[in-house]
């Protein structure tokens, strides 16, 4: 999968979660299941791969809803190895 699509993915799930009210500090596998199975079948992945993506998609959230003007200096904070 190219970043392009990876991206979209990202942005999708994030989507869906914002409509679904789930917290960008969300982390009980269970209730993240639904999200992991989404990306499973729109990409392919494995279990482990799908679930990687769900977490960048709640650090994408949590990245995107930050008070920060410069998401490259505040995924610092998280972690985030931007380059």
């Amino acid at each position: 999968m190219d970043e392009a699509q990876q991206n979209s993915e990202i942005e999708k799930i994030a989507n869906i979660m914002v409509h679904d009210d789930v917290s960008p500090d969300e982390q009980d596998i269970e209730k993240l299941a639904k999200y992991k199975n989404q990306i499973k079948e729109d990409c392919g992945l494995d279990d482990e791969e799908a679930m990687k993506m769900v977490y960048e998609t709640l650090l994408y959230r949590k990245l995107k809803n930050s008070d920060s003007s410069d998401v490259l200096e505040k995924g610092n904070d998280f972690g985030a190895g931007f380059s």
